[in-house]
């Protein structure tokens, strides 16, 4: 039985610019040197990391970062803590760095509250390579939580500055800083979240809305897929996430479906297009 979906997939899903920005640094130097070491996976896509591994690319952890000598590593969109570019000083290692500007920047305030001796709060995921970049801005000293139930029983400072992770809900962000101001502490909030991500959770609501099921496709380890996804399946709530199109079942669809697909900004417009070719055989 043909089931002729009709498939299209969100213009405005796939890579951001950080994770376009390093992917190209990282192609560039496979071409010339034939690989390249990466520090951590350079996206958190299991299917992109495949393909530029087979061009080359050698992911490592920061435990192998101190046995490398005079060698190329690439630092993915996440940034790095400053030991990261200690440890390469002094093994005479050329770091490609293709920390996302966004990132940096946050960077650099998280560094100047810490300097100007602020106590520091960060929403943000733990264990996160973004989040460890920061803490490392602070020697380790800031404060992170992943949701307000974690501070409960915590002897929190009365004045407190708090950053979030650049990927994390704006909505939510504020709704953190307006509970922390209700109990009384005086709260001086950073917005620092990326723009770019946060402007897909209206497009991507709305795009999801249109249409009678939606494929999801994003890696299981990105957290900006995880809140995108919410984000569907609020609106529709047949949405269904996916990480490989081996994981799609006629089943999930009636003859004659709309389907929509859309991802995170960490999933290739290339595995998307395998999705659709996919669908479009039922």
């Amino acid at each position: 039985m043909a089931y002729q979906l009709q498939v299209t997939i969100d213009k405005d899903s796939g890579f951001c610019f950080g994770v376009v920005y390093a992917i190209d640094m990282a192609e560039e130097i496979l071409e010339t040197d034939g690989y390249l070491y990466c520090l951590g996976d350079i996206v958190h896509n299991d299917e992109e990391v495949a393909r530029l591994k087979a061009k080359g690319l050698r992911i490592i952890d920061h435990s192998k970062l101190p046995e490398l000598k005079n060698e190329k590593v690439l630092i993915r969109a996440h940034g790095e803590a400053p030991e990261t570019y200690r440890i390469a000083l002094e093994n005479q290692i050329t770091l490609i760095d293709a920390s996302c500007p966004v990132v940096l920047k946050l960077q650099n305030r998280v560094k100047t509250s810490f300097d100007q001796a602020e106590k520091i709060l960060i929403y943000g995921k733990h264990g996160h390579a973004e989040v460890i970049g920061l803490q490392g801005q602070t020697n380790g000293e800031a404060l992170v939580f992943q949701d307000l139930a974690e501070l409960e029983g915590i002897d929190l400072p009365d004045r407190f500055t708090l950053y979030s992770q650049t990927t994390k809900s704006t909505d939510k962000f504020y709704e953190i800083k307006a509970e922390l101001q209700h109990r009384g502490y005086d709260v001086k909030a950073n917005d620092t979240i990326c723009r770019q991500v946060s402007n897909r959770y209206d497009e991507l609501g709305n795009f999801a809305s249109q249409y009678d099921k939606v494929i999801f496709v994003s890696g299981k380890k990105s957290s900006n897929g995880r809140v995108l996804f919410e984000v569907c399946l609020k609106r529709n709530p047949n949405t269904y996430f996916i990480s490989d199109p081996a994981e799609l079942e006629p089943a999930l669809f009636q003859p004659g479906d709309r389907v929509g697909i859309c991802g995170a900004t960490s999933t290739p417009m290339w595995l998307m297009e395998q999705v659709k070719t996919v669908l479009e055989g039922y």
